[in-house]
């Protein structure tokens, strides 16, 4: 009977002290992680709410491509995934932002990444993997790289502006 309880006295003092250390491990990498916190873009008095821009807000809703909005060419044909620009957001010119301009959304098989283009750079506004699909983001101050990965899938949408306005490419590897 001794025996057993200083079995269960043992196990019970290990098993407390992996959960502790595995419990710190993980709080210490996410703590050390830093991600930019979503930023709500300002309605104007002109932009009064639709029942057609209510339901684009929607993270399920898929955005129906308007006549009036720009389409934005592909560099290369691909079968499935392209980039469904949307409606361009109205926002009031802050002092010392190059970034104000148009807000695009790209769909992909992986997920959907939105960009603030502005003239001469670009913002990174928010990136959603789609279920079963993980995200990865890499920002410089030349070009935003947000992949999407699956298994061995991966879907990379490229916006660079090294060399002249904002452009966006999308990849699948």
């Amino acid at each position: 009977m001794r025996r057993g309880l200083v079995h269960v006295l043992a196990w019970s003092l290990a098993t407390g002290a992996a959960v502790t250390l595995s419990w710190w491990g993980v709080h210490t990498v996410m703590a050390g992680t830093a991600y930019d916190p979503p930023r709500a873009l300002p309605i104007t008095a002109g932009d009064a709410p639709t029942q057609d821009a209510k339901s684009l807000a929607s993270s399920t809703a898929r955005p129906s491509p308007s006549k009036s909005a720009p389409k934005t060419p592909e560099k290369s044909p691909r079968p499935s995934g392209t980039p469904t620009p949307s409606a361009p957001a109205k926002r009031s010119p802050s002092a010392g932002s190059s970034t104000s301009g148009q807000v695009k959304s790209y769909d992909t098989d992986g997920g959907r990444a939105v960009f603030e283009l502005g003239k001469d750079s670009a913002t990174l506004v928010s990136a959603t993997p789609r279920s079963g699909w993980s995200m990865q983001v890499w920002k410089t101050e030349k070009w935003i790289r947000v992949e999407f990965g699956s298994g061995a899938d991966r879907v990379s949408v490229f916006c660079t502006w090294h060399d002249g306005p904002p452009r966006v490419e999308i990849g699948t590897y």
